[in-house]
């Protein structure tokens, strides 16, 4: 299979959250067949849904990998499980959650995963890190995530500094 530029979502309020991402980022980096392209900055934003729980760090990875897309969202959960992610609450505070947004061109729908993420243009901690590592991405449609960005609610996304040693702090993929 020829490899295939995936986008993953990454997020975590539980723990340590900037050491969960970073070390999310690393095992990513870490899988086979896969390369890590590029890694955007860290964001923090409000939680969506319930509102007593701390503020999420949120980023995303650019990847391309040689995985097929159930095979890379086993490898994200398996990932997520090393983090001792909970499944307690739909959208409730975690050690780390790892989502598959875009893969490929190719739209996905089955029961265990929905390709591109179905909340993905609703979600400006989603949006502004995938412009931030491919700012003429677009959706398989050919909606420009720019022009979703434009059109997403606020959810106080605050920009932060970057991990020492991550990619984002050594300018991504230049």
């Amino acid at each position: 299979m020829a490899p295939v530029d995936a986008y993953i979502g990454l997020g975590s309020n539980l723990a340590d959250p900037l050491s969960q991402l970073a070390g999310a980022v690393a095992r990513l980096a870490a899988l086979p067949r896969t390369q890590l392209v590029a890694q955007s900055p860290f964001y923090a934003s409000r939680p969506v849904g319930p509102q007593d729980q701390p503020d999420f760090v949120n980023g995303a990875v650019h990847l391309r990998t040689g995985l097929r897309p159930l095979e890379l969202l086993d490898a994200l959960q398996a990932i997520e499980q090393a983090h001792d992610r909970v499944r307690l609450q739909r959208w409730g505070p975690r050690t780390l959650d790892l989502d598959l947004l875009l893969y490929g061109n190719q739209r996905i729908h089955n029961d265990r995963l929905t390709v591109p993420h179905i909340e993905l243009a609703n979600r400006d901690f989603v949006l502004q890190p995938l412009l931030d590592l491919t700012p003429e991405l677009q959706l398989p449609d050919g909606q420009r995530i720019a022009d979703l960005r434009r059109h997403c609610v606020d959810n106080g996304l605050r920009r932060l500094h970057p991990v020492p040693g991550s990619l984002a702090s050594s300018g991504g993929d230049d």
